[in-house]
């Protein structure tokens, strides 16, 4: 077990919670920045015409299949090995995936490191979310997360700029080199200071609960079903914006690269605002479950109605990127109330393990709505055009928001301890044979 370097200090007082959620927000910036540069450097060159739109819909799709498959399994990981060595893993996978890139010359090839990718990536906010648990109080924690969620809107900032300016100075293949290893630099940062804070330790050791058990329990299936809907809006957003303003509006991509920013710096701000304005109304008397679901009823809508009623405004890429800006703020401000759901209903021991499970209906909709995002954008721009085309997917994906908003709302049931799961971890607790062991 590694010790406090600084001494026994309360966990939520120290200032070295901090520290460790900037490990989370950088580990999410780099895992934005490696899942987004080959949407960027096939956008336009090259790999543009190595890439149609149908393959580039069904090469997202590897990725989120790659990413659901993982999700069935690194949650329960990361909750087994503990922090530390899980998310080591985690960042180790992905970012020699994304290295592997360099090396493919064939949309097939593509598929399978974008399936790597995907592998790799989805253990990111299991272990961030398990971490934020470790360091921050039920009333902080909607702040925590966002802060540390705002890397995939950092992400996304930085990497059209840097990819731009990477593929056009060292060439595509140098970019993925470039970029993946930055991931070992955190790595090796990570492994030697984090640790589990003292209050924590005892939890974290406590009972695992098997993922089959969980999505028996009404919060996690209906928790579940709603990532299937809602988060393939944001890999909609972060996937397609270049190919959009490229076939749309007839944007060159080094003006992407500048331009393109605007709607993650939105979203980013999303991330913040969402946290605080939770813990701003639990702090003027409102109860943290009705809290969270205020503000995911709220930020919920803004995504709805912005891409529905999208089409009907957007006259101009500058009302596109408006319009896309704010479904990315709703989405954000939404996901940082939704990633403390896990803290609120299941005991520390299944935190990263819930979220897993839960992403699996993230890695689904991905795999169904990216390939059914190509496909309708390849078919209606046949029949009609290309400003036709994405409007339907802009109108689709509104109905969407609505339909996984309602699942959280009316549906998924009250924010509150499952007793059952915290009864099942008690009981192994109390007999040591149970206990499975957590290193750090």
């Amino acid at each position: 077990m590694k010790r406090n370097p600084l001494g026994n200090r309360d966990r939520h007082g120290s200032r070295m919670r901090w520290v460790m959620l900037s490990f989370a927000l950088v580990a999410t910036i780099l895992n934005y920045v490696d899942r987004l540069a080959f949407n960027y450097l096939s956008a336009e060159g090259a790999l543009r015409k190595l890439i149609p739109d149908d393959a580039f819909g069904y090469i997202g799709t590897a990725f989120f299949l790659g990413y659901l498959i993982s999700n069935l399994a690194s949650g329960f990981i990361i909750d087994k090995l503990g922090t530390r060595i899980g998310y080591s893993l985690c960042m180790a996978f992905w970012t020699t995936a994304s290295l592997l890139q360099a090396l493919a010359t064939l949309p097939f090839h593509f598929g399978i490191f974008r399936a790597l990718l995907g592998i790799g990536e989805a253990g990111n906010w299991p272990a961030a979310i398990k971490l934020t648990t470790e360091w921050f109080p039920p009333e902080e924690r909607s702040t925590a997360t966002g802060i540390f969620n705002s890397g995939a809107a950092v992400g996304a900032i930085i990497t059209p700029p840097l990819i731009v300016w990477l593929g056009k100075a060292y060439g595509w293949q140098a970019a993925f080199i470039i970029i993946g290893a930055l991931g070992y630099l955190w790595l090796a940062i990570f492994w030697f200071v984090y640790y589990t804070p003292e209050r924590s330790l005892k939890e974290s050791k406590a009972r695992i609960v098997p993922p089959l058990k969980l999505i028996k329990i009404r919060f996690v299936s209906w928790f579940t079903l709603s990532k299937v809907f809602m988060d393939p809006i944001w890999y909609f957003i972060t996937f397609w914006i270049g190919r959009y303003l490229v076939e749309v509006h007839g944007w060159g991509l080094e003006k992407i690269g500048w331009f393109v920013m605007l709607p993650f710096i939105v979203a980013d701000l999303g991330n913040i605002i969402g946290g605080l304005f939770t813990q701003f109304i639990i702090r003027k008397g409102v109860a943290v479950a009705r809290a969270r679901k205020i503000s995911v009823a709220i930020f919920g809508m803004i995504m709805a109605l912005s891409l529905i009623l999208g089409p009907f405004v957007i006259v101009s890429p500058a009302s596109a990127l408006i319009v896309l800006s704010l479904a990315g703020f709703g989405y954000a401000a939404y996901t940082s109330n939704s990633m403390a759901f896990p803290g609120d209903v299941v005991p520390q021991s299944a935190t990263a393990s819930v979220w897993g499970v839960a992403s699996v209906g993230a890695g689904l909709g991905g795999v169904i709505f990216q390939s059914l995002s190509g496909i309708t954008v390849k078919n209606l721009s046949a029949a009609f055009d290309y400003a036709t085309a994405y409007n339907a997917v802009f109108v689709g994906y509104g109905i969407m928001a609505l339909i996984g908003l309602s699942i959280v709302l009316f549906l998924m049931g009250p924010l509150v301890k499952d007793k059952a799961l915290q009864d099942y971890v008690d009981a192994g607790q109390s007999d040591p044979a149970s206990l499975t062991a957590t290193v750090h």
